[in-house]
């Protein structure tokens, strides 16, 4: 016996270290398939990109070439890269101030150079005027002042050696921004749902997956997990500007293209229900930030609040599921009516002060989850506050019917009515009895 338990004493730290090992393996198998993921979904966006880039590029030299006769049309298939590889959900204002930033680069390039002649210094200075008044139309730096700058470059450089530059490079801009556009809006759009669904993805499951590690944190009492969620959840800043980007994108293409105007009501639904993520991410973080601190304090948890938190990832997992199918938001609208209850049902067992904070900003997540199904401010507050007043009374009925219950209807009320009546008549006739006039007395004869 004593040789079986200095056996087991060896083999648990073993034990123990073959475990830590396990996890510390599936963490990062975890990660390794999210970044796989991820740089899928970019492989995916740039392989897009290089195609409609290509494609611009061939027919804005095949037209410059036919179109605007023959020679080197060296801008247009340029203003058409220049088109398909801005930021996405900027191709159109991108291409607008292309035009522009052409357009004043010519003006000032051509007045420069007209009153100063040509020259290295009158470069210089042709350049910089042209930049400063593109900087004054935009108000920012942008495409507008880039191609003012090159413009005026040109104009001040080529133009002695080569006269009629002007009017083909506006051209070439137009053209090559007009080619740019039609292949981005006819010949190869890209779907907007598809767009806005991957770059929802890893922000709804890092989302839900931090607040199922609250709910678990909140369930052992380990204050350090809860820290680590917290720090998780700060890190969601990239996912969340890549769902951004992705947003104006798919916004432009669903404007511009004639062939997806047919999923525009989905979209505009999905996007309504994705502008409310953000600030569900702040409140998780609050969340986090709470459950934390109670946990340090050692304040009481009910097994209620734990299940609430849970219940609100399931809402939101549910609302993704439903706008990627294009269904009803019922579902969500259930599970946050249930984490609201759970959470009334938490508060009326007992919390203390960083509980009862992390149980109002749980009604605020769901109350903002509300609003993204499509409810109004004001309905939404009302769900929330009936299900969690539904909660509280399930714990507490007695305490709510005593609150509310009339208590004039007792006997001892009755009682003492009567008696404030009586005395109340009383007075009254007392006061009438002192404001009737006395009679005169009559003096003796």
């Amino acid at each position: 016996m004593p040789e079986d338990r200095s056996a087991d004493t060896i083999r648990s730290p073993v034990d123990r270290v073959a475990a830590w090992g396990n996890q510390a393996v599936a963490r990062v198998r975890n990660r390794g398939e999210k970044a796989g993921r991820l740089r899928l979904r970019q492989l995916e966006i740039t392989m897009i990109i290089a195609a409609q880039a290509g494609l611009a590029a061939a027919l804005a030299a095949l037209l410059a070439q036919r179109v605007l006769g023959p020679g080197a049309h060296v801008f247009a298939p340029a203003a058409a890269v220049g088109t398909i590889a801005t930021a996405i959900g900027q191709r159109a204002r991108r291409t607008f101030e292309l035009l522009i930033g052409v357009g004043v680069g010519i003006v000032v390039g051509d007045l420069l150079r007209f009153l100063l002649g040509t020259g290295s210094w009158q470069t210089g200075l042709v350049v910089a005027l042209a930049i400063a008044t593109a900087l004054v139309v935009a108000g920012r730096g942008g495409a507008l002042v880039g191609q003012a700058g090159g413009t005026a470059v040109l104009i001040a450089t080529l133009a002695p050696r080569q006269p009629g530059l002007e009017v083909p490079r506006i051209f070439d801009a137009l053209l090559g921004g007009a080619v740019g556009l039609v292949v981005v809006a006819l010949l190869l759009p890209v779907d907007p749902l598809r767009v806005l669904d991957r770059a929802v993805e890893p922000v709804v499951g890092n989302l839900t997956t931090q607040l199922d590690a609250v709910a678990r944190a909140l369930a052992t009492r380990d204050a350090d997990a809860a820290v680590r969620v917290l720090d998780a959840l700060r890190g969601l800043d990239a996912d969340v500007a890549r769902l951004n980007d992705a947003i104006s994108g798919a916004d432009e293409v669903v404007t511009i293209a004639p062939v997806r105007w047919r999923r525009r009501a989905q979209y505009h639904r999905y996007a309504r229900a994705v502008e409310h993520l953000e600030r569900l991410i702040l409140y998780a973080r609050s969340v986090a930030r709470r459950s934390a601190t109670a946990l340090q304090y050692g304040e009481p948890i009910p097994p209620e609040l734990p299940a609430a938190i849970t219940r609100l990832s399931d809402a939101i997992r549910e609302l993704h599921r439903a706008h990627r199918a294009g269904g009803s938001p019922g579902g969500t609208r259930r599970l946050t009516r249930e984490s609201a209850e759970l959470a009334g049902r938490a508060w009326a067992e007992g919390v203390r002060s960083f509980g009862d904070s992390l149980i109002t900003d749980l009604r605020t997540a769901d109350s903002e989850l509300l609003r993204a199904t499509g409810c109004e401010p004001r309905d939404a507050n009302t769900m929330v506050r009936k299900a969690a007043g539904a909660g509280e009374a399930k714990l507490r009925p007695m305490a709510r019917a005593q609150m509310v219950r009339p208590r004039r209807h007792t006997a001892w009320a009755r009682r003492r009515t009567r008696i404030t009546r009586r005395s109340r008549g009383r007075h009254r006739s007392q006061w009438r009895e002192s404001r009737e006039p006395r009679p005169a007395r009559r003096r003796a004869g």
